[in-house]
């Protein structure tokens, strides 16, 4: 019977890749991947050879009912995402769904998600939490921005590298400049950063320094008397 099976892959570190990952990838009859050459690169240093079809947010509403034929006709198909778990700010969920309509079975491995170590490495609270994921780039932005700087629960945010200023600025507006924050960049890789303090604190960090990697940031909850 065809199954579809969600596969975390490694955010920076290749050895962050479970034992049980690697044996589905190895058996899978087809692998769907956010960048055929990403993934390519993480099978070579794994030693598989597979065969990989391009899934990605640009063709995801195109091809998906081909893709679910395509899982119909073998029995494990895996998705994976170019780090991290699939689904997570990442494409998924549409194939996901479609699957379950098509009474096609669906598992997701436990594995690689940016955002739970930098919240438990944060310092930050993190019994209860929000995950926002990337804010609109415009339309919307300030609004979300308003109602988030009254959620009294932890915020996670994604952000890309040539925004993040940009971001911790608006952080600053509205949420306070005392407002406490840790940015944590290039998880598990060579140039891990976690940067705690106050929100102008990390702002004046970052306009000083050339910014790269994927950007997690975690931001503390209005605590109102």
């Amino acid at each position: 019977m065809a199954r579809l099976i969600l596969i975390p892959t490694p955010i920076g570190n290749l050895e962050d890749i479970t034992l049980r990952s690697i044996r589905i990838l190895s058996s899978a009859q087809v692998i769907f991947a956010e960048d055929t050459r990403v993934t390519k690169r993480l099978l070579s240093h794994l030693n598989i050879t597979n065969t990989i079809f391009s899934f990605h947010s640009q063709n995801e509403h195109r091809l998906l009912d081909r893709v679910i034929d395509k899982i119909q006709e073998v029995e494990t198909a895996v998705l994976v995402s170019d780090a991290g778990t699939p689904g997570i700010s990442d494409p998924g969920f549409l194939l996901v769904r479609a699957c379950i309509e098509a009474n096609i079975p669906v598992e997701c491995l436990p594995g690689p998600t940016a955002f739970v170590p930098a919240l438990v490495a944060s310092g930050l609270p993190c019994d209860k939490f929000v995950f926002e994921g990337f804010l609109p780039h415009k339309k919307g932005r300030q609004t979300r921005l308003i109602l988030l700087s009254q959620e009294s629960r932890t915020i996670i945010l994604y952000e890309s590298p040539h925004r993040l200023v940009k971001c911790l600025g608006q952080i600053v507006e509205y949420f306070g400049a005392d407002r406490k924050i840790c940015v944590c960049r290039e998880i598990s890789k060579f140039f891990e950063e976690f940067a705690r303090g106050t929100a102008q604190e990390v702002l004046a960090h970052f306009q000083q320094k050339e910014v790269k990697g994927e950007i997690v940031i975690i931001v503390g909850g209005n605590q109102i008397d």
